[in-house]
């Protein structure tokens, strides 16, 4: 990048230049819409005080064993952040990247670790999504009797005493045994989540990068931190293999391989920002 180009231009221009879009966004992604990411043990506990009575953080309570020991206080938690998601809007930066993706010959993919189902929300095409840490509008069984995952039904209106993160009332219920269900997520220490539909996601997703020319993919990473690196990581590999620069847009932790275009920005003021270059 020219030492006297913005780091917006030259995203521009490696979007404008391309003719496929991989999106890899993280928590980051969802700051703009309200979402909470969670960043360190204060901010989880700022957006769950009954955790920090607890004494628990992210990583232990976003753990399957309370499901076994407290269903109720495991709902709490995963209901509140369930019903969050499906009453979030999604906000304009992802209808930025749809308009992007749908301009592409060669099509587009998004990779996220978020399970929050916001990209699906925005209008992008299910078959067109990995979510590599499952996903929130997904359930599956907790033993598990079996190795189904279905979408959350629309009937599941859990009661939630947010005050004690507790969740009251009848709990999901799994479609083939009966059993107690939980999300289909991946969570810390957890032996029994079911991949399959994520796997499935990950066959389409490599069957398309295969069809792609050297140089013709665009790769812009959205809000995807250090705590747990899976989508940068990648993020970085797919560009490297793509011979392309990384577009990485982090207000944090935007630094990245010596031809990244780092922009030190929120994911909606860098889309926008971006999308004007390219008008």
């Amino acid at each position: 990048m020219p030492a006297h180009e913005s780091p917006h231009f030259a995203a521009a221009k490696v979007i404008a230049s391309s003719e496929a879009l991989l999106v890899c966004a993280g928590a980051g992604m969802g700051v703009d819409s309200g979402l909470p990411d969670f960043r360190g043990k204060e901010g989880f506990w700022k957006a769950y005080p009954r955790a920090k009575e607890l004494g628990v953080s992210f990583e232990e309570l976003a753990n399957p064993a309370w499901f076994q020991s407290d269903p109720a206080l495991a709902w709490g938690f995963y209901g509140h952040r369930y019903r969050l998601y499906c009453g979030t809007t999604p906000h304009e930066g992802f209808g930025i990247l749809l308009r992007w993706a749908e301009r592409m010959h060669h099509g587009h993919f998004v990779f996220t670790s978020n399970v929050d189902g916001q990209f699906q929300k925005a209008g992008f095409n299910d078959d067109r999504v990995v979510e590599c840490h499952g996903s929130l509008m997904q359930l599956q069984c907790v033993k598990p009797c079996c190795s189904a995952a279905w979408p959350a039904p629309s009937s599941m209106n859990l009661q939630i005493d947010e005050g004690k993160l507790l969740a009251q009332g009848e709990l999901p219920r799994c479609i083939s045994c009966g059993g107690l269900a939980r999300p289909n997520v991946l969570m810390f220490g957890d032996s029994l989540w079911i991949d399959g539909r994520s796997s499935a996601q990950e066959i389409r997703f490599r069957l398309w990068l295969r069809k792609l020319a050297r140089g013709k993919l665009a790769v812009v990473e959205v809000g995807a931190g250090r705590a747990i690196p899976t989508v940068r990581r990648y993020a970085e590999q797919l560009s490297q293999a793509a011979g392309t620069p990384l577009i990485r847009i982090n207000p944090q932790d935007s630094e990245g391989p010596a031809d990244c275009i780092s922009i030190p920005e929120g994911a909606l003021e860098a889309l926008k920002k971006i999308d004007a270059a390219l008008s």
